[in-house]
């Protein structure tokens, strides 16, 4: 029911002051006398008195002003959207629909499910409108369900009919779904509460890992470099037009003795201009004096983790005692080796060290802004504390050092999933290596900026660990570790963190809590739909404070997630195709303003540098050639949002059933099922991320 809003009681004041006092006298002569407050000589003049009536219209006027605008701002962002709608799906501008066809059977049954509810939701719905209208609505479960005999009419016993069905046949086994999400829920909300008091000690106490004597100066690369071990780094990438020469160039750019640190470029692309490119930045470099080596391979088997191993076969891999790795879009410090490989000294048992990512482009729109909440939570509280106490977590795949001896005692590189990362994680952790996550210490990248690449970024992240639990736990079961490390190993780090995490986000929020519209008698209570969900959001904001005012987005964009999440989870768990597939996270290119100046600045001493020396007749070959393969490159093809089935369809369900949560009065439920249909809605049609014209 809408509130009522009766500002009377607001302004009104009691103007009767003193207490009436009946006073009898014992002689005659006098009469009774009722005194009520003081006499009106001696009553005190009320300034204000005269002003109330102007303070109660502005009052009013204030009032009004904020309603009109909050009506206003309503208005427009009803009609945006509108315009949007009738622009994706009427004239189907700037639009490309996801066809089934194209996902093989990726998300059909899903779907199919999908669209069954919806359409016995609206069919429900016509029903208890009806009923509704005919003043027959016995939404709530404890009044009496009239018995048939008091009510005339085939329409008035199929109603009768329909609600006994319901109390006795589908409710309970909705209920005990609902109860068995609830504890899942519970659960994970309590994980994720020690985790967050864990980062809360980490922080009142200063807990760090250290490093013995301090870090490697800068100065001191000149100086003794027997000190400095020796060094591989490696930058794997396929197709990184974008972003190849950045990332090239920032490792290029790492203080570290030139004959101690070799740098490999792994390049798996397949378009020979971006081949080119690449070869053409590798012998820039090779130039000014850096050891880089290009590798690329003729048969791309195994995608990075296939990449990775190959590289690791070559003979002179044996003269190195640590790798960096690095994706194409990250551009690390020049100071990231002497802040890390330092803490490998005199600790014979650490395998891997890994360093926090930053992002350049977290604020571009309101996806990356999402993102980067996620992804601070990730780092700053689940790898910081599972770093500190357990001296395990997943390593990230990239900027982080790695052992190579750790490497070849858990078996290398493997290409049986889609998280090569976690794979080895998981195998060096069996073995006794421990691990040392560096929060201070971060390498500057790329969050996805349009909702198709951020999509299947988090199906292939979702789908691979349930792939690799399935696949790993008779390894765990078996390995000689303490019985707490495999309790980890299976009960928080795969089942919860992993597999329930988004099977109740999807289960409770986007299926069981739309019936119980239509069922009421499974009506889940309030601290589960508002509260709890929202405190467990302003944990997960606390390590990003500026992103504070989109908590709300943030919590009805996480459920939307849900649905991608829980068919990568099932794909994954049941070995279901989409479960093997790899596709390269769709860059953009962004750089820090720091990036960009020093960037300039290379480029214009080097333009320097040629007009002082001149041009040979090489450098004008190769500058003409690069010029030819630049403009050889492929024009880039007209690009369009999507049409998302699934989430559109979900988007009508939900919005579906806050129409029926209306005839029920349910004020929360109703503005919640709103709220998130809208959020379906905007994310079916592609409107939070990247827009194409």
């Amino acid at each position: 029911m809408a509130p009522r809003l009766d500002f009377s009681n607001w302004w009104t004041k009691d103007t009767q002051k003193g207490t009436p006092v009946v006073v009898k006298m014992e002689n005659p002569t006098f009469s009774v006398v009722e005194i009520n407050g003081a006499d009106a000589a001696f009553r005190p003049v009320e300034k204000s008195r005269g002003k109330n009536a102007k303070q109660v219209t502005w009052v009013l006027l204030l009032r009004a002003h904020r309603a009109v605008g909050c009506v206003t701002w309503l208005a427009a962002v009803l009609w945006a959207l509108l315009g949007a709608i009738k622009k994706r799906l009427i004239h189907g501008q700037g639009v490309s629909v996801e066809s089934e066809s194209d996902k093989l059977e990726k998300g059909k049954l899903l779907f199919r499910v999908i669209r069954v509810f919806l359409v016995t939701s609206l069919a429900v719905l016509a029903f208890e409108v009806v009923a509704y209208l005919q003043g027959w609505h016995f939404g709530n479960p404890n009044l009496h369900i009239p018995r048939t005999s008091d009510l005339e009419g085939l329409l008035h016993l199929a109603y009768v009919a329909w609600l006994t069905f319901r109390a006795e046949y589908i409710a309970p086994p909705i209920q005990a779904l609902s109860k068995f999400c609830v504890v899942l829920f519970l659960i994970q909300s309590a994980d994720r509460m020690l985790l967050c008091l864990g980062c809360f000690w980490i922080k009142y106490r200063k807990v760090k890992p250290r490093i013995e004597g301090g870090p490697f100066e800068s100065d001191d690369v000149e100086g003794s470099e027997s000190y400095y071990p020796m060094v591989l780094v490696q930058i794997p990438m396929c197709n990184e037009r974008e972003v190849y020469d950045q990332s090239i160039s920032a490792v290029c750019g790492i203080d570290w003795p030139r004959d101690r640190l070799l740098i490999q470029v792994l390049d798996d692309s397949d378009d020979e201009s971006i081949q080119w490119l690449i070869k053409a930045e590798v012998s820039k470099w090779s130039q000014k004096g850096i050891n880089i080596i290009y590798r690329h391979r003729l048969v791309r088997t195994g995608y990075k983790a296939g990449n990775l191993n190959s590289a690791m076969s070559c003979d002179y891999v044996k003269d190195y005692e640590f790798v960096a790795i690095f994706d194409a879009d990250f551009q690390p410090n020049p100071d990231f080796l002497t802040q890390t490989v330092p803490h490998f000294k005199d600790n014979p048992e650490l395998g891997l060290v890994q360093a926090r990512w930053s992002f350049v482009n977290k604020d571009e729109n309101l996806l990356t802004r999402l993102q980067n909440i996620n992804l601070c939570f990730h780092f700053e509280v689940e790898q910081q504390v599972n770093g500190i106490f357990l001296n395990f977590f997943g390593f990230n795949g990239t900027a982080g050092v790695w052992r190579i001896k750790a490497l070849e005692e858990s078996g290398g590189w493997l290409e049986r999933t889609t998280v090569e990362d976690m794979d080895i994680a998981v195998r060096a952790h069996l073995n006794g290596w421990k691990f040392i996550f560096l929060n201070d210490v971060k390498v500057p990248c790329e969050v996805p900026e349009s909702y198709e690449a951020y999509r299947k970024q988090q199906h292939r992240w979702h789908s691979g660990p349930m792939q690799l639990f399935r696949l790993c736990l008779p390894a765990i079961v078996r390995s000689k570790v303490s019985p707490w490390k495999k309790a980890n190993l299976i009960l928080l780090f795969f089942l919860l963190r992993k597999l329930i995490l988004p099977f109740y986000s999807f289960t409770l929020f986007c299926i069981i809590l739309p019936l119980t519209m239509f069922v009421p008698e499974a009506e889940l209570p309030l601290w589960v739909i508002c509260y709890v969900p929202v405190f467990m959001s302003l944990l997960n904001i606390l390590p990003a404070p500026k992103s504070f005012p989109f908590i709300v987005p943030y919590l009805l964009f996480e459920n939307t997630m849900s649905v991608t999440k829980f068919n990568a989870m099932v794909s994954g768990l049941f070995q279901l195709g989409s479960s093997y597939e790899w596709v390269v996270t769709k860059k953009a290119g962004r750089s820090s303003e720091s990036d960009l100046l020093a960037a300039a600045e290379r480029e214009a001493k080097s333009i320097e540098q040629k007009i002082h020396r001149g041009a040979s007749d090489s450098d004008l070959i190769e500058s003409h050639q690069l010029k030819e393969h630049k403009e050889a490159a492929p024009k880039k093809v007209k690009k369009s949002n999507k049409i998302y089935t699934k989430e559109l369809t979900l988007a009508f369900l939900l919005l579906t059933a806050s129409v029926r949560s209306l005839l029920s009065a349910q004020g929360v439920h109703f503005y919640f099922l709103l709220f998130q249909g809208v959020t379906f809605l905007l994310v079916g049609l592609d409107l939070i991320g990247e827009q194409m014209s």
